[in-house]
């Protein structure tokens, strides 16, 4: 009886293990593997907004828990505009520019947190910038930016860790940049930080050249949140938008066409407070739309935008319908 205890008991200890293993190594990737996004996506400050873009920028956070004391690195997968990875438009003359920011401000700001690249969104001490053009040295390759001391960041209690600031800015032409990122420990390699996450308040991203991916953002729900208003932007009727939790089996979202936005709302239902919801993205299965690029974002009743996690807060909501016993008479 002893050694099926003991037997039990590491087999137990195994499969803890093996479940925390995914949540530590994928767990810094953006967009992560949940996410199951294939590439971020930012434009020219002279691109045309029915590409898909509504303000060529991008802001991203990157949380470094209070635990983690050395330095770290956040690295940029094909950051320069040209190439395979990318959306020409006529010819390729377009610069990227990728902030870091960290310091006082540059997560409490209000503009930093905002959906437009308005006001004083850039806040905060500049860290590191590079511009990137075409570039065929970082076609299908990655740039690092660091090393950074985690105290540099700006301290948030709430997240109980120092959050920094990656802005992607258009600056110039009219091409399509595709791209991602990694908080990694390493300089050259992409190993995660155990704890960390990312975050953004405005996701643009390019959507599957097939009908069969299903792409998912997790935005979280805050205690006090009454109802949601997401947004959508440039969907092109391209499918629909199912919204899940584990109380949720799936409400549609409105969905937006060409080069417009469209919004509806969504009350919260009991259950799904300090939790994530996952908005799905599934195109239209009648007929490939290729290149689809797409943004969103999500407030609560008060105007407030909410977040979305790269890895969601409380794990990937899955519906769990509840199950009655009803007791036979006799």
């Amino acid at each position: 009886m002893k050694l099926r205890k003991s037997i039990y008991k590491v087999l137990f200890i195994q499969s803890c293990l093996l479940c925390l293993i995914p949540a530590i190594t994928k767990a810094q990737a953006v967009p992560a593997k949940d996410e199951n996004i294939e590439f971020l996506m930012t434009f020219g400050r002279e691109g045309a907004t029915s590409w898909g873009d509504d303000d060529f920028s991008q802001t991203f956070f990157f949380k470094i828990p209070t635990t983690y004391k050395e330095p770290f690195y956040i690295r940029v997968y094909d950051p320069d505009v040209g190439g395979k990875e990318d959306e020409i438009n006529g010819v390729w003359n377009t610069r990227m520019a990728y902030s870091v920011y960290g310091g006082k401000g540059s997560f409490s700001d209000p503009d930093a947190r905002g959906t437009r690249p308005e006001g004083n969104y850039k806040s905060g001490t500049l860290l590191a910038s590079r511009v990137f053009g075409n570039e065929p040295r970082y076609d299908g390759a990655w740039y690092t930016f660091g090393p950074f001391n985690p105290l540099e960041g700006e301290f948030v209690q709430k997240f109980d860790g120092n959050i920094f600031k990656l802005i992607c800015d258009g600056i110039s032409g009219d091409d399509g940049n595709l791209y991602r990122y990694f908080l990694s420990r390493e300089p050259d390699n992409n190993r995660a930080i155990e704890g960390g996450n990312a975050f953004t308040y405005e996701y643009s991203f390019r959507m599957w050249n097939n009908t069969t991916s299903v792409a998912h953002i997790y935005p979280f729900i805050d205690s006090g949140t009454i109802y949601v208003r997401q947004q959508n932007f440039d969907w092109d009727n391209d499918g629909h938008i199912l919204v899940v939790s584990s109380v949720r089996k799936g409400s549609e979202a409105v969905i937006s066409g060409e080069d417009n936005w469209e919004e509806s709302r969504l009350p919260i239902i009991e259950g799904e407070i300090n939790h994530s919801l996952d908005f799905q993205f599934h195109k239209f299965k009648g007929g490939l739309v290729r290149n689809n690029n797409v943004v969103i974002y999500i407030e609560n009743q008060y105007g407030e935008n909410m977040p979305f996690f790269s890895i969601p807060i409380g794990g990937v909501p899955v519906y769990t319908p509840k199950v009655t016993v009803n007791k036979i008479q006799k």
